[in-house]
């Protein structure tokens, strides 16, 4: 099993949004364990917790949240 980072946001305008987080080579960032992709996602967005102003509206930002990752493999 792998591990993945869920963005998420909730405004009046877009209503409910969410994404895994990418890399820098647009691949989504994956993680052996849910503890390591925790810890990831408090080290990159753990200031989303301590600012109000990106948690309201316009934002509504939330904070990322580990999720398991189903692999799936393609062949052509």
């Amino acid at each position: 099993n792998k591990w993945g980072i869920l963005w998420q946001s909730r405004n009046h305008l877009d209503g409910l949004r969410t994404h895994l987080i990418y890399d820098n080579s647009h691949m989504v960032r994956m993680f052996n364990t849910r503890q390591e992709a925790r810890n990831v996602a408090s080290r990159e967005y753990g200031y989303i917790k301590t600012r109000p102003d990106l948690q309201s509206e316009p934002h509504g930002w939330r904070m990322p949240r580990p999720v398991r990752l189903l692999s799936i493999e393609w062949k052509l």
